[in-house]
């Protein structure tokens, strides 16, 4: 094992892809900042063993043996374009939105012009 000792703000280079940054230092816990390329899993070692062991539990799936995985939960429809709830425009008797509902995609009001920069 390679041992350096780097203070805050100094960097590590791995190879010419990878470079580790000691980023802060808090009594006994160091954080480092790791920029690697996305091609590179970069894990916590709890983490990597984690997935290192869930991978080798579902290598050992057999074809029909599905009691072993997790429920998917409830089935849910997909949407199509033509399930997608339109939104509903409810204006009140005066022509005037209600608060609390949308604008209508076409408001035939008149927006009160822009400030003028002397105004404001």
């Amino acid at each position: 094992m390679l041992v350096l000792s780097r203070q805050r703000d100094e960097t590590i280079m791995i190879g010419d892809d990878i470079e580790i940054t000691v980023v802060d230092i808090r009594g006994d816990k160091v954080r480092l900042g790791i920029t690697a390329p996305t091609r590179i899993a970069v894990h916590r070692k709890e983490v990597y063993e984690a997935i290192k062991a869930e991978n080798h539990r579902a290598s050992q799936i057999t074809g029909t043996d599905f009691s072993q995985l997790p429920s998917p939960g409830p089935m849910k429809r997909p949407r199509t374009a033509g399930s997608i709830p339109s939104a509903r425009i409810n204006p009140a008797p005066n022509g005037q939105i209600r608060p609390g509902q949308n604008q209508p995609p076409h408001s035939s009001q008149q927006h009160p012009p822009f400030p003028d920069a002397k105004s404001a």
